[in-house]
This record gives structure tokens, C-alpha cells and sequence, in this order.
């Protein structure tokens, strides 16, 4: 049977697309006055207790950028943060394992090596940031997180106020990173991309919680079992309401 070019161009999209739509991440997010670790996509809030596992680091630091001892606890169906003392920054790291996309559209948890016909298999890394209050200095760069989203300079303080951000990937600035401004409440929009010097200047979104994200495929460190390694990396920060 023959198909169109115009098939054909439809179906090359839908592969390109469909690793950033489907792609989901880790975040922070205020629930009950308190911060917790979510893992899901755009609404989908899903169980972050069970993938408390899979993390592999929690930290905290101060507004002079020292270190918070900070630690998850599980509350019912939430994983909160606990920290000693304020932290003007939290970060976290996830290692989601490695995924393939069998013909039929789903998702198991198995390499290339255990689905030889599946249309993408990948090594799955996920990253958080919050910034949670004024900073004495840049932030800097935090173990362990292979890609991360920089703010170079000042968070606006209303929405729709441009913001110049870089994304670095092994801590040097990356071209080509999937910059989305609104993961949360627009995740399945089309995403800008990083220039050669990493950069990407987005407009804040929300007058509240924003939730920008970045994506990057590198190289695989197993080609066996994966085509590619995916890092997604969130920066969380919110901006205030008017008072009431």
C-alpha cells in the first residue's frame, strides 16, 4: 500500500513531537502551606510517593547559598520537603529508568534489548529547581543535575514580563534544549528552543506559580538498551498577587 508524502510528514511529526508531549517531569509545588515533590505533567498530578525511590537527591540552600539539610517525608498520598532551617532554593534529581514505546503507542519499562521493535527507546533523568526567596548571589550550579535552567537576572514581578534564561547541559550552555514557559497549564505548547549560547527568552506566564521546563536529548551511555538519554529539568518560582 502506498503512502502520501503528506502521511508521511504527519507520522514524522507525531515522532517528533510526541517524546516532549509525553514526557513527564518532577517539580515543586506548594500544597496545604507546605512543599511538596510532584511528579506528573501538565494537570496530571500523579503518585510521587511510589517514585520516592527513584530519587536520588533532595537538597536545600539558604539565601546566602550555603547548605540546608533538607529531606522527603511521606504525608498520605504528598511528598513534602522538609528542611532545617530556610531555604531560599530547593533541588532534586529523579532517575526514571529507562522507557520504550512499542509500536502500539505504549510505554513499558524496558530497554531496546527486551523490545527490539519499539518505535524509540530512551534513559529517562528528571531535575528540579525552585527558587523560593532573594538570592545573595547567581545560583549556582547543583550536583548531580546533568541539565538546569538559569535565570540571568531578576525574576519579573509581573506576568507577561520577558525573562532571559540559560540552560546548560555537564554545566556548559546548550543549543537546541525544548524550553516550554508553562509545563503545568500549557504543557502541549509549542516549545522554544536555546540559542548557541543557550539562551532562550521567554514571558512569565502566570501571576502566581510558574513552572518553566527544558528538555534534552544527549547520547546514550547504553546504546543497547537506549536510543538516547532524556533529561528534563523544571525551574519553579512564583510571583506575588496583589494584595488583598
Amino acid at each position: 500500500m502506498k503512502t502520501s508524502a503528506s502521511a508521511c510528514l504527519a507520522a514524522g511529526l507525531g515522532l517528533l513531537v510526541a517524546p516532549l508531549v509525553s514526557a513527564h517531569g518532577i517539580w515543586f509545588a506548594q500544597r496545604a502551606t507546605q512543599t511538596a515533590l510532584i511528579y506528573g505533567v501538565g494537570a496530571d498530578d500523579l503518585d510521587a510517593v511510589k517514585r520516592q525511590p527513584l530519587v536520588t537527591s533532595i537538597v536545600g540552600l539558604d539565601d546566602t547559598l550555603q547548605p540546608v539539610p533538607t529531606s522527603l517525608r511521606v504525608a498520605g498520598p504528598l511528598l513534602l520537603v522538609d528542611s532545617e532551617g530556610e531555604a531560599a532554593v530547593l533541588g532534586a534529581v529523579l532517575f526514571n529508568g529507562i522507557w520504550s514505546k512499542r509500536p502500539d503507542g505504549e510505554w513499558v519499562k524496558k530497554g531496546r534489548d527486551e523490545v527490539p521493535d519499539a518505535v524509540v527507546a530512551e534513559k529517562n533523568y528528571k531535575y528540579a529547581v525552585q527558587l523560593r526567596g532573594a538570592l545573595s548571589g547567581p545560583l549556582p550550579a547543583l550536583p548531580g543535575h546533568v541539565l538546569q535552567i538559569f535565570p540571568t537576572g531578576p525574576i519579573p514581578e509581573m506576568l507577561d514580563q520577558p525573562l532571559k534564561l540559560t540552560v546548560t547541559f555537564n554545566g556548559k550552555p546548550v543549543a537546541g534544549a525544548r524550553v516550554l514557559r508553562d509545563y503545568v497549564n500549557d504543557p502541549d505548547a509549542k516549545p522554544q528552543l536555546t540559542a548557541k549560547d543557550g539562551t532562550v527568552t521567554i514571558r512569565v506566564r502566570n501571576q502566581g506559580a510558574n513552572v518553566v521546563t527544558a528538555i534534552f536529548d544527549g547520547p546514550s551511555d547504553e546504546p543497547k538498551k537506549a536510543d538516547k538519554m532524556e533529561h528534563l529539568a523544571t525551574l519553579t518560582f512564583t510571583l506575588a498577587h496583589a494584595p488583598e
